[in-house]
């Protein structure tokens, strides 16, 4: 026998006990099968930021930005949109002259956090301007951590 194999199993209590992709995985798939989160009609013709070339491969890349958000505000709350857009910018190819950073597309990440509060799981702060987890959106994170298994 293996340490590995005598070691106990992980108890999974909350979402920080879950890796990070298969809890936004998870998560996606619940927002798609649940179907309160509304997809523009305008969602296929758009880039996640400008520094890319083409839009995203995989139909379900909102619910997948949309958890993943969401997760970002369970390990840190009150964040803005501008922070969001910093987060998931990258580098942009400026063909022979140096890359310099880009940052993502304020408005998918707006159109996101504006779904993720009409369904209750994001609330919004009118002093500072920024965007916290609600209750309701940790309770439900948690219940998906845990019946992830890792």
């Amino acid at each position: 026998m293996t340490l590995y194999e005598t070691a106990a199993p992980r108890v999974i209590k909350t979402a920080k006990d879950v890796p990070a992709g298969i809890l936004i995985e998870k998560f996606a798939q619940q927002l798609k099968k649940g179907g309160k989160m509304v997809i523009p009609e305008w969602i296929d013709h758009v880039k996640t930021a400008p520094s890319k070339e083409l839009p995203p491969q995989n139909p379900d890349w909102l619910y997948i930005r949309a958890a993943s958000i969401l997760r970002h505000l369970y390990a840190r709350p009150n964040v803005g949109v501008g922070a969001l857009s910093k987060f998931y910018g990258r580098k942009q190819r400026n063909g022979t002259a140096r890359n310099h950073s880009a940052v993502a597309s304020r408005g998918i990440i707006r159109y996101c956090l504006i779904q993720l509060q009409s369904l209750g799981l994001v609330e919004f702060n009118p002093n500072t301007g920024t965007r916290r987890l609600s209750p309701q959106g940790q309770r439900e994170l948690d219940s998906i951590a845990r019946q992830c298994k890792v």
